[in-house]
């Protein structure tokens, strides 16, 4: 048995293939993801029925298993920011920890967002069915430092 809290051999296999610097992508569930999968992604569908899973459920168990070093989200061209992402500054700001500064959400244009999770460096695509909009949250795994370890 595992003690972490993620269990998911899909995700478990491709996280433990990445890196610092590999980035993960959760993706809501208008997002196009088979085709603006990056050519390394695996692509785990984890979209049940409409809002089973969310993005922040996703979030909550990767930010317990993983090191976070940056986060970026897909921004409307106008209007006000999406409420979900203030969900996203909470979960990330509660899984800073090891004495590294608070991780802020980098606003991407939407096209800009798509290359983004396209991109080589990519290295799981999480496809949920959360149904709030712009709930695309692309993360950058960071490093696990001794002071990480000794907190097992």
């Amino acid at each position: 048995m595992l003690k972490t809290p993620l269990l998911h051999p899909q995700i478990l296999e491709a996280l433990a293939s990445a890196g610092h610097g590999s980035r993960i992508l959760l993706a809501d569930g208008n997002f196009p993801a088979s085709t603006k999968l990056g050519s390394n992604a695996t692509l785990v569908h984890l979209n049940l029925a409409p809002g089973m899973l969310n993005v922040t459920d996703v979030l909550r168990v990767l930010t317990a298993t993983i090191p976070i070093e940056a986060a970026e989200v897909m921004m409307p061209n106008d209007g006000p920011e999406p409420p979900i992402f203030a969900e996203f500054r909470t979960l990330l700001q509660q899984a800073t920890t090891f004495d590294r500064d608070e991780i802020t959400l980098m606003p991407r244009e939407r096209f800009a967002f798509y290359d983004l999770a396209a991109a080589d460096d990519v290295a799981l695509t999480i496809q949920t069915g959360e149904e709030r909009i712009y709930a695309n949250l692309l993360l950058t795994i960071g490093v696990v430092t001794r002071s990480d370890d000794s907190k097992q």
